[in-house]
């Protein structure tokens, strides 16, 4: 793992480049916070850290325990380089020590260095925290509709 600063002295933000029982046991506890789909196996983990349009960023603690997650996708559209965060997850016992802002400051980083034009993110209205959380960084809530077909 890559090793990349966060702002923040008592977190360290790392970009994944491999997967180890570590990183699936970190999926295993954190997953179960943010979604009701069961969390990823290692094959799957192999799967999302090595897509190329994946940067898979975690947060360690001063104890060096993996107490964050989330996934950047950059992708190229017609209009531009665009990016996304997906799938961020602090750990509750973590929760409002700065973490999520370190993850979001450090994709937002990586998105800007590549040239994204925008970082999108989706985040439910009863997420108030994490609401609250994209607003102090800049992110501005967008009058648009967001669907789904399951499939």
């Amino acid at each position: 793992m890559a090793e990349a600063g966060s702002g923040n002295p008592d977190v360290l933000i790392e970009v994944c480049e491999w997967v180890g029982d570590e990183l699936v046991g970190a999926f295993a506890r954190l997953h179960p916070q943010l979604s009701s789909s069961p969390p990823p196996d290692a094959a799957a983990l192999e799967r999302i850290v090595g897509h190329p349009a994946n940067t898979v960023l975690i947060a360690r603690d001063g104890a060096d325990e993996i107490v964050g997650a989330m996934i950047l996708v950059l992708f190229p559209l017609a209009s531009g380089l665009r990016a996304w965060i997906e799938d961020v997850v602090v750990d509750e016992a973590a929760r409002g020590r700065g973490i999520g802002a370190a993850l979001n400051q450090r994709a937002i980083e990586i998105a800007r260095h590549a040239g994204a034009r925008t970082v999108d993110l989706t985040s439910r209205p009863d997420r108030e925290a994490a609401n609250r959380l994209y607003a102090r960084l800049g992110f501005n809530l967008r009058n648009t509709n967001v669907y789904r077909l399951e499939l």
